[in-house]
């Protein structure tokens, strides 16, 4: 069937795109799986805003380090005249040193794209009282914002795109490729997009991050299901399931699954849906593959970019990497 016939007989079927993705991801066998972006709703928001301030997880403290260490250095690589998109803002925190040192130089248009109002709402209160900023948000996933924002760029602006934190972790290798190729094809040579990169790291280190003793990761990835109970209808027993991290080492990757305690039936009407699921059996949920810094070069020449500089914490382990596009 041709894609827009598929696209158009899928949302005749659905009321959302959410419902949409619970139905084909709790029938795909034989791993039961959500795709990750519906892990931010307002309450998943908040909680993640939470899990970067815990000390296990030092993604967050690391790429803010090196962004307040870095950021005249950053801004210096590039053209006065940019206007920067970032890719799943969240709160905006961790961008502030880089829009402060743009602002220094001229007027800058930052355009945060995020699939949750709330956290675009957040990022204007957190960004708003930089001198000389405009914010414009973009209610969309990641690549129809880009879209847009690139179409709407003014003649002779150049666009910096922000893809922060470990985002980039959350897509397999291959994946990773193609929608860094994805972001290239919407960009003109001399733009530029700044890429966070989780290092590898001792396992104990790794899976305190995912799993914390306090419960606020675990909360996180169970409010998932309380989200389909509330968005889509559902009946899903929440105290049935437990979060679970693990590491792949094939992939390189730390892995979050919800697990069935006991044999579960649950009706999720709005999917058009029941589902059952066995004891032990889980959802995958989630999945931060981790690099090695010398790797952002030759994933940078794959997708079309040039790795023109790049920038570690060696106290987390963490790669920030200005890719230029050829």
């Amino acid at each position: 069937m041709p894609q827009a016939t598929t696209q158009a007989a899928q949302s005749q079927r659905f009321s959302t795109p959410f419902a949409a993705a619970v139905h084909d991801g709790l029938t795909h066998a034989p791993q039961k799986e959500l795709p990750s972006m519906y892990l931010y709703d307002e309450v998943g928001s908040a909680l993640f805003e939470v899990i970067t301030a815990l000390p296990e997880y030092g993604v967050t403290r690391a790429e803010e380090r090196v962004l307040n260490a870095h950021a005249a250095d950053i801004v210096a690589e590039l053209p006065r005249n940019v206007t920067v998109a970032e890719l799943g803002s969240g709160s905006g925190r961790k961008t502030r040193r880089i829009l402060e040192a743009l602002c220094k130089k001229r007027p800058t248009e930052y355009c945060p794209i995020e699939i949750s109002p709330t956290a675009l709402q957040l990022c204007r209160r957190e960004l708003g009282d930089i001198e000389r900023i405009s914010i414009v948000g973009y209610e969309r996933d990641y690549l129809a914002g880009l879209a847009e924002v690139s179409a709407n760029r003014k003649e002779g602006e150049v666009l910096l795109v922000l893809f922060l934190g470990s985002t980039i972790g959350n897509f397999a290798r291959l994946a990773a490729t193609r929608f860094l190729k994805s972001i290239r094809g919407m960009l003109k040579p001399g733009d530029s997009l700044l890429l966070g990169m989780d290092l590898l790291k001792p396992l104990d280190t790794l899976i305190a991050a995912y799993d914390d003793p306090i419960g606020v990761t675990a909360a996180f990835n169970l409010n998932l299901l309380a989200r389909i109970n509330r968005e889509l209808d559902a009946d899903i027993p929440l105290d049935a399931f437990e979060h679970l991290a693990r590491f792949n080492p094939d992939a390189r990757s730390v892995e979050m699954h919800l697990r069935a305690k006991r044999p579960v039936r649950a009706t999720i009407r709005a999917a058009g849906l029941s589902v059952e699921f066995r004891q032990g059996e889980t959802i995958w949920t989630e999945s931060s593959h981790k690099y090695l810094a010398g790797e952002a070069g030759p994933l940078a020449a794959d997708a079309g970019f040039t790795c023109s500089r790049q920038w570690l914490d060696n106290e987390w382990g963490f790669a920030e990497s200005l890719l230029v596009a050829k």
